[in-house]
C-alpha cells in the first residue's frame, strides 16, 4: 500500500459511532480527504462535496452491483428514467396527496397523546414514514410490517457489508415487486388507480418499463423514504425538544416550518453518505484518487462546514438555502424532495397545533443511530 492508500480513519470506530457528527466534525478540519479500507476514499468539506455532484462525467453514479434505476446511473440512461420519476412528484400529486398525509399524522398524533410518554422513534417516527410510503404507493395497511422487517434487514446488511444478504434482500424485494405486479396485471390494472399501476403503462427507449426497472424505482423510493423521512422526524422532534422557545415559535409561525426544518436538518443530517466512482484519474485536496476508486460524500460533514455556514451548529433561519446540500445537487438532486419536504411539515403542523408541549422524559436518555444510519436509535420523549 502506497502513501496515498494509508488509513487515515476508521468509520467503524468506536469514536465515530459514538457520535458521528462530532467526529465527522472533525475529520473535515484533520483530514478533509480521507481514505480508509471500509469506505476507501471520504469527502467532508462542501466544497469537495460540492465539485463532484457538479461534475458527474468525473464521478459517476454506477456504483451498485444492482439495477438502480435511476439513482445508480449516468447521462444518458439518467437523462431517460429521471423524466418519468419527476412525473410522480409534481406540484399536483403532491396537493392531492397533502390531506391523506394529514390523516395518518393526525391518527398518529391522537396515539402519542393518549400515551403521554413515548419512545418517539418506535411509536411515531418509523410509522409515519411506513404508513405515508404505503400511502403514497397505493399499497395496502396489511404491508407495512413487511416493509419494517426489510428495511431493517436492508440497515444490517449494508452496516455489515454484507453483499450475500445485500443480494438476497434486493431479490427478495424484487420478488415482493413480481407479486404485485402479477396480481395488478391480471385485475387489469389502469395508471390512475396507484403509483406501480402507473409505472407499468410508463415508456422508456420506446418500450414499457421492465418489472426490474419497476422493482428498482420502488426499491430506491422505499429505502430512502422509510429510513431518511423517519430518521429526520426523529431529528425534528428531539430539536424541538430541546429549544422550547423554537417550539413555542413554530406553533404560533407555522409558516416559518419550511426553513426551520431545512435549517435543523442541516445541522445534524439524517442521511450519512452517498456513493460515487471515479471514472479517471483526479486529485482532490492533495490526495490522488485513481479511476475506479469509490468516493463517499459525507453529507453530514459537509453542511456543517464553517467555511460555508457561519456559526454552523447554530440555528439560524437567514441562511442560503441554495448553499444546503440536504437533498444533493446537480443532476442526481433527490427528485423526492418535493415529497420529503410536504411529508415533515405536515407532520410538525400536526404535531406541534394537536400538542402544548413535547419535552425529554424523565429520567431517560436518547441513543444515536450508528452508521449507516443517522438520527436517533431511541428517543423516549413526553407529549402532551
Amino acid at each position: 500500500m502506497n502513501d496515498e492508500r494509508k488509513c487515515d480513519w476508521d468509520p467503524r470506530s468506536e469514536a465515530v459511532m459514538r457520535d458521528q457528527r462530532a467526529a465527522y466534525d472533525e475529520m473535515r478540519e484533520r483530514c478533509p480527504v480521507a481514505y480508509s479500507e471500509f469506505m476507501q476514499w471520504s469527502l467532508f468539506r462542501h466544497e469537495d462535496v460540492s465539485r463532484v455532484l457538479h461534475d458527474h462525467k468525473t464521478f459517476s453514479n454506477a456504483v451498485s452491483r444492482h439495477l438502480s434505476v435511476p439513482n445508480g446511473m449516468d447521462p444518458p440512461e439518467h437523462t431517460k428514467y429521471r423524466r418519468i420519476v419527476e412525473s410522480y412528484f409534481t406540484v399536483q400529486r403532491m396537493d392531492a396527496f397533502e390531506p391523506v398525509c394529514r390523516q395518518l399524522v393526525a391518527e398518529l398524533v391522537r396515539d402519542v397523546l393518549a400515551r403521554g410518554e413515548v419512545e418517539l422513534m418506535a411509536d411515531f417516527a418509523l410509522p409515519f414514514a411506513v404508513r405515508v410510503q404505503c400511502a403514497f404507493l397505493g399499497w395496502p395497511p396489511m404491508l407495512r410490517e413487511r416493509l419494517v422487517r426489510w428495511t431493517r434487514k436492508n440497515y444490517e446488511a449494508t452496516l455489515a457489508q454484507d453483499l450475500q444478504a445485500m443480494s438476497e434482500i434486493a431479490r427478495e424485494f424484487e420478488g415482493f415487486i413480481d407479486g404485485m405486479l402479477e396480481t395488478r396485471m391480471q385485475a387489469g390494472v389502469r395508471p390512475e388507480d396507484d403509483v406501480i399501476g402507473a409505472l407499468t403503462h410508463e415508456k422508456v427507449w420506446g418500450r414499457p418499463l421492465t418489472n426490474e426497472e419497476i422493482a428498482s424505482i420502488l426499491r430506491n423510493w422505499t429505502v430512502g423514504e422509510i429510513g431518511t423521512i423517519s430518521a429526520s422526524v426523529g431529528i425534528l422532534i428531539h430539536y424541538l425538544s430541546q429549544h422550547v422557545e423554537l417550539q413555542q415559535r413554530l406553533r404560533t409561525q407555522p409558516l416559518l416550518l419550511p426553513a426551520a426544518i431545512d435549517e435543523i436538518l442541516r445541522i445534524h443530517g439524517p442521511l450519512v453518505a452517498s456513493r460515487r466512482v471515479a471514472t479517471r484519474k483526479v486529485e482532490i485536496g492533495g490526495r490522488k484518487i485513481d479511476a475506479g476508486e469509490r468516493i463517499s460524500l459525507n453529507w453530514v460533514s459537509a453542511n456543517r462546514d464553517g467555511r460555508v455556514f457561519e456559526d454552523p451548529q447554530a440555528f439560524r433561519l437567514d441562511r442560503d438555502p441554495a448553499a444546503n446540500l440536504l437533498y444533493g445537487a446537480g443532476i442526481h438532486v433527490c427528485p423526492g424532495a418535493p415529497l420529503a419536504r410536504m411529508e415533515m411539515r405536515v407532520c410538525l403542523e400536526q404535531l406541534l397545533e394537536r400538542t402544548t408541549r413535547i419535552q425529554d422524559a424523565p429520567g431517560k436518555a436518547p441513543s444515536l443511530a450508528v452508521y449507516p444510519a443517522s438520527g436517533f436509535a431511541t428517543l423516549p420523549l413526553q407529549v402532551r
